[in-house]
């Protein structure tokens, strides 16, 4: 049994990592969150020591450093904002952790260097949450198109939709600088995906780049992909209600939809047991798509055209 500690411990996606730590039979002994309202912890301990400030946190973290193996922090987990990755891989590297980190790994590609050197520096070790990797039916997908004979170039779609209120824009998540915006904040870990799948990126071509909605072309080396991103309800094909389905998946290849919604959310204790077990996926593997979603971001729009997104031409 591994000692964890975890940040963002309020967030949304805090619940499927401390599920992964109960179910891979560790122990999380910290947490840290600006927020207090942080009931949770007591579905899985109720020995959590927890913290609104950052500083103590880490003091803490120290403090179970020097206090030898049986006591210290073993697994650092990331949960916070986008923003705040870099920093607290930083914090778990340095307090003698490896560290398991929400995606994107870090918002700007720059980052990614310093934190490959203080990997060699400690010894220790970064891996992030690429799930879609280790769906059993996007598995199969992947070994089925990488044993195709021919040099054929698949036609893509994917949308994505998710419905998010006014809170969304007042959040970090609605701040470009501290989410990467909606390539990066809803779209990295399906970008990831299309680059396992269908090969390095060629072209890009982005069609609508504005604060709720996204959408664009890429060229991979396999595949020619049409995507829409979109936290706007208006934007789903069905009626959503509060309480009540809100969020919308589709990726066809050559018109074929591929269903892999079912486990969709239990997929955080797979990647936690793929890591434990030495097979995760580090700061090489999350390199590709975090370079994507930045050169996404940052690339000027065009005119609607054949290539475009049928959502875009409707």
């Amino acid at each position: 049994m591994k000692n964890f500690a975890l940040t963002g411990a309020g967030g949304y996606i805090a619940p499927r990592h401390l599920r992964a730590i109960r179910d891979t039979h560790n122990n999380l002994v910290a947490a840290m969150d600006p927020k207090d309202s942080v009931g949770v912890l007591d579905q899985y301990s109720f020995d959590v020591r927890f913290f609104t400030e950052f500083e103590r946190f880490d003091r803490h973290l120290e403090k179970l450093r020097r206090a030898g193996e049986s006591k210290r922090i073993h697994w650092l987990s990331i949960c916070s904002p986008n923003y705040l990755h870099d920093a607290h891989c930083r914090l778990g590297l340095h307090v003698g952790a490896d560290v398991i980190c929400e995606k994107p790994l870090v918002i700007n590609p720059w980052n990614l260097e310093p934190l490959r050197e203080l990997e060699q520096e400690t010894g220790r070790k970064i891996y992030t949450v690429l799930q879609l990797r280790v769906h059993p039916k996007l598995i199969a997908l992947r070994e089925r198109l990488l044993s195709e004979k021919s040099d054929r170039v698949h036609e893509v779609e994917l949308t994505y939709i998710t419905s998010r209120g006014a809170w969304y824009d007042v959040s970090w998540k609605g701040d470009v600088s501290k989410s990467g915006g909606v390539p990066t904040n809803i779209g990295v870990h399906f970008f990831d995906l299309l680059m396992w799948l269908f090969g390095e990126v060629e072209d890009t071509k982005i069609h609508l780049a504005a604060p709720r909605r996204t959408s664009g072309f890429i060229a991979f080396e396999r595949a020619h992909v049409k995507w829409f991103l979109s936290v706007e309800q208006k934007d789903l094909p069905f009626v959503a209600e509060p309480g009540k389905k809100t969020t919308y998946r589709s990726i066809t290849i050559d018109g074929e939809e591929i269903e892999f919604s079912e486990g969709f959310t239990d997929l955080h204790t797979v990647v936690y047991q793929e890591i434990l077990a030495g097979r995760g996926y580090g700061i090489d593997a999350a390199q590709p798509a975090v370079e994507l979603t930045y050169r996404l971001r940052t690339t000027e729009t065009t005119a609607i055209d054949d290539t475009a997104h049928p959502l875009m031409r409707r």
